[in-house]
């Protein structure tokens, strides 16, 4: 169908569109300079935005589906009936997968990047990401803990270390580069964890601090368009602040076309103090770091109040998280390759540590100047549901909500954390470079069609009803929150697929996936090496381990030349 959006209020802050009048033209799922329409959208006096894009959820794979398993009572919520062809679901924290599809369409978000795919289990992976509707996927191959990865690095064999990248990479139909606890995961196979990234890995001679630079380094040599994606060591511990800025210095040097490191949910990184008696923001001093340097972006890892489920590939942080708490508990190990763990977390608006993360998230969301560096993110499900991305919006623009909510919270807010003393309100450019452009742009998407609404771009837009020009964010944020909760109307690849919280459509969406080429020669030396690491380590064979095209049935495959 041809469609014409006419008079929205426009931002695309990739084009330099900041609250513009105009008409979008749509034809063939692409926006175009104009054509003639089949459908005309009056979005007069309406919030045009590209589709959202989340950097970093967890919204399939082993994990998830664990989660799933552990946690039946949160299946009683947010029961969906099947109705006029759209499937039915159930879960809050952890949907399913359909459901989790059609929530993030009826907010406006069509593009979300699932966080952490071990390799061993990515067919499962692919197999959910296919499962969920309407919105384009991609996954994180995970490779900080991996055994070849670590006697690459402990050799300085570069070389080798791309090559094994670039094939896990095609063999796993993976999107980019992810480490979670280098090192750290590994050494929990032994019951043990990493204290700093200069520890030793047990039986491999190298530390978190060689694993990071190095893959960093093959990162950029491999050209691929999204830096490595990193969880850091010592996550949710008190005083970790202290690892956060020292890894972030690891890849300072390193000047490639962009960003050499994305560091996610940041919140869960910016804490001081020696013990959870005394833990307080650090976030100030992450805050000022990354506004000095330009090799790091960020997502804020918002906590939110309420029931929720973590899982992590970070296993001895999901135990420390069982010894604190007494929940029940699981872990899993993934042989030669990484961890994972999930527990059921309540996030209290009445404890001090909880009031106090709170705070955090929003506190590097704010004092972080450029948004290009900083994007909206949950962890989702580990700080709260996405379903709060409009929560955490509103009070972005809004000091007056911030302070309504920090009344009602833990009064250590005041005495541990900054938030209450921050003035500063983000506008609607800000959250659409936040939720839209700037994720685009980290994860080098805005070059195949994503975050913007340039002629050639695809055609995923959310239209808001709601007027930025009427509204003060200060005096009418709860005008901002309903806004954002559900659109007018979301449209994916050129069709619209929700209206006013209707979905009207379950299209498929991409998996978008990396292809580093490798010359022959170079496909068969480490076709070599990991053909003997299967035969004397992995319990599969290596036959059983490749992600077939026919798990991925509608792919983007971005094919990188590698010099």
């Amino acid at each position: 169908m041809r469609l014409q959006i006419k008079n929205g209020v426009v931002f695309d802050p990739l084009n330099g569109i900041s609250g513009e009048v105009m008409d979008i033209f749509i034809e063939d799922g692409k926006i175009v300079e104009e054509c003639k329409a089949e459908r005309i959208i009056d979005a007069s006096g309406k919030l045009v935005f590209p589709g959202g894009i989340d950097i970093h959820a967890h919204v399939a794979g082993p994990k998830v589906t664990s989660g799933r398993i552990l946690r039946p009572e949160d299946h009683r919520i947010g029961v969906e009936k099947r109705w006029n062809g759209i499937h039915s679901g159930t879960g809050f924290s952890i949907p399913s997968t359909r459901v989790t599809g059609y929530r993030y369409a009826r907010m406006g978000y069509t593009t979300v990047i699932e966080a952490a795919m071990p390799p061993l289990e990515a067919k499962h992976t692919h197999e959910e990401m296919v499962s969920i509707p309407i919105i384009d996927n991609a996954a994180l191959t995970l490779f900080g803990n991996n055994w070849n990865v670590m006697e690459l690095v402990r050799n300085e064999d570069y070389d080798s270390l791309s090559s094994f990248i670039a094939w896990m990479l095609r063999t796993t139909k993976g999107f980019g580069v992810k480490l979670v606890n280098p090192g750290g995961v590994e050494n929990w196979g032994w019951g043990k964890d990493v204290d700093s990234i200069h520890s030793k890995v047990l039986h491999f001679d190298v530390t978190p601090a060689e694993i990071i630079r190095s893959l960093a380094i093959v990162n950029d040599r491999l050209k691929l368009p999204h830096s490595i994606h990193i969880h850091f060591n010592n996550l949710g511990h008190p005083g970790n602040y202290e690892t956060t800025l020292e890894s972030m210095k690891l890849v300072e040097d390193l000047k490639g076309e962009r960003q050499s490191m994305h560091a996610t949910h940041l919140q869960f990184h910016s804490y001081g103090g020696e013990k959870w008696k005394d833990m307080c923001s650090k976030s100030e001093e992450i805050a000022k770091y990354i506004n000095k340097h330009e090799h790091i972006t960020a997502d804020m890892g918002q906590v939110i109040f309420g029931d929720t489920t973590t899982m992590t590939s970070d296993g001895p942080m999901e135990f420390s998280l069982y010894k604190l708490s007494g929940r029940k508990w699981s872990n899993h190990d993934v042989e030669i390759e990484t961890g994972a763990g999930i527990i059921p977390v309540f996030y209290s608006s009445k404890n001090a540590v909880n009031s106090i993360q709170w705070a955090i998230g929003l506190e590097l969301g704010l004092l972080i100047e450029d948004p290009w560096k900083i994007f909206v993110s949950t962890d989702h499900p580990n700080g709260g549901s996405f379903l709060f991305y409009p929560y955490i919006i509103s009070w972005l623009m809004s000091e007056k909500r911030r302070k309504r909510t920090i009344s009602r919270i833990h009064q250590a807010v005041n005495s541990r954390a900054i938030l209450g003393s921050i003035d500063k309100e983000r506008d609607f450019n800000d959250i659409c470079i936040m939720t839209r452009s700037g994720p685009a742009r980290a994860l080098g998407l805005h070059k195949y069609g994503k975050g913007h609404l340039g002629v050639g771009a695809d055609a995923d837009i959310a239209i808001y009803d709601i007027d930025p020009k009427d509204v003060d964010p200060s005096e009418e944020s709860n005008k901002i929150l309903k806004a954002f909760r559900l659109t007018h109307c979301t449209i994916k690849g050129g069709e619209i697929v929700s209206r006013g919280g209707e979905i009207l459509s379950s299209v498929d969406g991409k998996t978008i996936w990396c292809n580093p080429y490798l010359r022959n020669d170079e496909f068969e030396k480490i076709r070599k090496r990991i053909e003997r690491k299967f035969y004397l380590n992995y319990t599969v064979s290596l036959s059983n381990y490749p992600v077939f095209d026919a798990y991925v049935p509608n792919p983007m495959e971005i094919r990188i030349e590698v010099s």
